[in-house]
């Protein structure tokens, strides 16, 4: 246990004096605060753009237009931020070397992996639920809060998704030892999740759901029982990365 918290105040030091922390509540706070403010900007700006003699009418922006664009946010920008930020967490300690003095003086390997996973894990957590309660504030700010459904689960989407990404970009940085290959390996999953949601019948499970149907659960027109599926199966993934980190780390030679 001494082992592994102090590997976890390792990584938060490094993850400190790389920027990595900074940067990534910087960006998710900015994700926070734009959400509800490009939901209330949106119809002016399309009437700025539109052209001479064409007329749009949009109807007026709502609460559920700042959550919408929050999860478009998250979807498309914020998870890229975490995986481009944390692709190197493993294979920058393959390529520095910095591994070698621990293990060899009895570190168990397994122990590494466990850190480094739990430290992300809490900054991601943290950005993650920072960027939420900004969106609230602001949101709250400018419109009447309707009735939502589901809040923690539809929530946990996004959050969930992101454990996920980690566990890929660990399992890829053991497999590898780069960088390249640990943003091959989770850009793979996502290319074959995207490739299995084709199938209709395999949408229900497929973790992608954690990220396509947020809003949907947050209205109420997708169940609760639609939603867990795609969770069971992400958490499934999570387990199996870690486990195949773990095992393949301790059979590779260093």
């Amino acid at each position: 246990m001494k082992a592994y918290i102090a590997l976890i105040k390792k990584e938060a030091r490094e993850n400190w004096r790389t920027y990595k922390t900074p940067l990534l509540v910087a960006v998710f706070i900015l994700f926070g605060v734009i959400s509800p403010l490009f939901a209330k900007l949106m119809p002016e700006i399309l009437k700025q753009l539109a052209t001479t003699g064409v007329k749009i009418t949009l109807p007026p922006p709502t609460a559920l237009d700042s959550w919408a664009q929050f999860f478009k946010n998250m979807r498309q920008m914020g998870l890229l931020v975490l995986v481009i930020l944390f692709s190197g967490t493993v294979a920058t300690e393959f390529t520095r070397g910095t591994l070698i003095n621990l293990l060899t003086k009895g570190l168990p390997r397994r122990t590494v992996i466990l850190a480094k996973f739990t430290m992300t894990t809490v900054l991601w957590t943290s950005a993650y639920a920072l960027s939420v309660a900004i969106t609230t504030a602001y949101t709250a700010y400018y419109w009447t809060m309707p009735t939502y459904h589901h809040l923690i689960l539809t929530f946990s989407g996004p959050w969930l998704f992101g454990l996920l990404l980690i566990s890929l970009l660990i399992l890829g940085g053991i497999c590898f030892t780069t960088t390249i290959g640990s943003l091959l390996t989770c850009g793979g999953a996502v290319i074959l999740m995207t490739l299995i949601n084709i199938v209709p019948t395999w949408q229900a499970s497929n973790p992608l759901t954690l990220i396509t149907q947020n809003l949907a659960l947050l209205t109420g027109k997708l169940a609760v029982g639609d939603f867990w599926p795609a969770a069971l199966v992400a958490v499934g993934a999570i387990v199996i990365s870690l486990g195949s980190s773990i095992i393949i780390f301790d059979r590779r030679a260093i």
